[in-house]
This record gives structure tokens, C-alpha cells and sequence, in this order.
């Protein structure tokens, strides 16, 4: 069974993600409202944090403590690739009390490896590339994920808006204007070839 799917970004008022100073106070007193149980990043937004990256110490490896009781969201975040290797640090955070990479048949072995000696959850779904809709699910089984907040750029939102994964969508909106000939929107997919491919919203609030 697939989880309740809420994109939520702030934008500018032309629909970009960048370039303008964003309310992130705002942004996640929003989010928060949501009761999500599950944080889904793009893995080139947690790689293009700012700020140095801690080496890791023997706490990297050591089994997390599973409170039943806590009620944050776990992070999951698509890494097919194998780039993101700074989860110790993402650790240090007080937002989330699991972790879960989602790859594909085609990650690297030693990223797997990497994963598993650190204790960091893992599904493997798709072959190229992480295949959403069953990655989606395997939350939804494994890890009991019902609520998803999918708070990322635009590649990762526009592959889970096109394959209709999506079941919400929740914009901040700035008033700023960026333009820009290439602009870097909350939604980035490749061009439709139909009209009838157009997602069609209603407002709920």
C-alpha cells in the first residue's frame, strides 16, 4: 500500500527555489502541521548543504537505540549512486530517529556494505535507478510509513509528480521574482508530448 504522499517547498512568486531568502522559520512550523512519519530529501539537496562535514568516530558504527515512543519522522532519501557517505553526520541532527537510503539493483556493492556496517535502513528498489512507487511501498511495509513529507528540489519532486505520486502539494510562496532562462523550478521533468498529461490541482485549503 502506498503512504500519503504531501510535497511541501517554498518557492519564489515565478516558482523557483532559489536565489531568494525563504522563510525556513515558516517553512517547517508549515511542515511540522503535516504529522508526516516520513522525511523524503533528494539526496543533491542533503549534497549541497553548506558547512563542513565531521569525520566519523566509532559512534558511526555503532546500532542506533530505538525509542518506541518517538514520534519524529525517519529520513529517507534516493541515493542509486552511492554519493551520500555523510550519514554520521546527518545523525547529529535532532529531527529524525531513523534512516533509510533507497537504491537500486545497479548502487554499489560498496555502498551497500557502507549502509549496513553503519546501520543505516535500506531498500533496494528498481534497477537503473530507485523505482519510487515500490520504494514507496516498502516504507509503507516495512517501516510503517503512512504520512511521506517530500521536502526536496525539483528532479526528485518531478519524478513522483509524473508518476502520480503525489498526493498533496503544499507551496510556500515568496514575494520574489527571479527569472533566470533556465530557472530552477519546484518541479523539473522532462516535456510532455500530451496536454492530457497535464496534472490537474484542486484547492483544499
Amino acid at each position: 500500500m502506498l503512504p500519503h504522499v504531501i510535497l511541501h517547498n517554498s518557492i519564489s512568486a515565478d516558482g523557483r527555489v532559489d536565489w531568494f531568502p525563504a522563510d525556513i522559520g515558516l517553512h517547517y512550523e508549515i511542515a511540522g502541521r503535516f504529522g508526516a512519519d516520513t522525511h523524503l530529501g533528494g539526496s543533491d539537496t542533503f549534497l549541497g548543504m553548506p558547512g563542513s562535514i565531521p569525520p566519523e568516530d566509532e559512534s558511526a558504527f555503532q546500532p542506533p537505540v530505538r525509542d518506541p515512543a518517538d514520534t519524529r519522522s525517519i529520513l529517507v532519501m534516493p541515493d542509486s549512486r552511492g554519493r551520500v557517505r555523510f550519514w554520521h553526520a546527518l545523525r547529529q541532527y535532532p529531527y529524525w530517529r531513523d534512516y533509510v537510503a533507497l537504491c537500486s539493483t545497479s548502487t554499489p556493492s560498496d555502498y551497500l556494505d557502507y549502509l549496513r556496517q553503519r546501520h543505516i535502513g535500506c531498500i533496494v528498489a528498481g534497477q537503473d535507478h530507485v523505482d519510487m512507487r515500490r520504494a514507496l511501498e516498502e516504507l509503507n511495509a516495512v517501516y510503517g510509513s503512512k504520512t511521506v513529507l517530500l521536502d526536496s528540489g525539483g528532479t526528485l519532486n518531478g519524478v513522483l509528480l509524473r508518476e502520480g505520486l503525489v498526493d498533496e502539494v503544499s507551496l510556500l510562496i515568496h514575494p520574489h521574482l527571479v527569472g533566470g532562462v533556465a530557472p530552477r523550478s519546484f518541479f523539473r521533468a522532462p516535456e510532455l508530448s500530451d496536454a492530457n498529461e497535464v496534472i490537474g490541482l484542486r484547492l483544499m485549503h
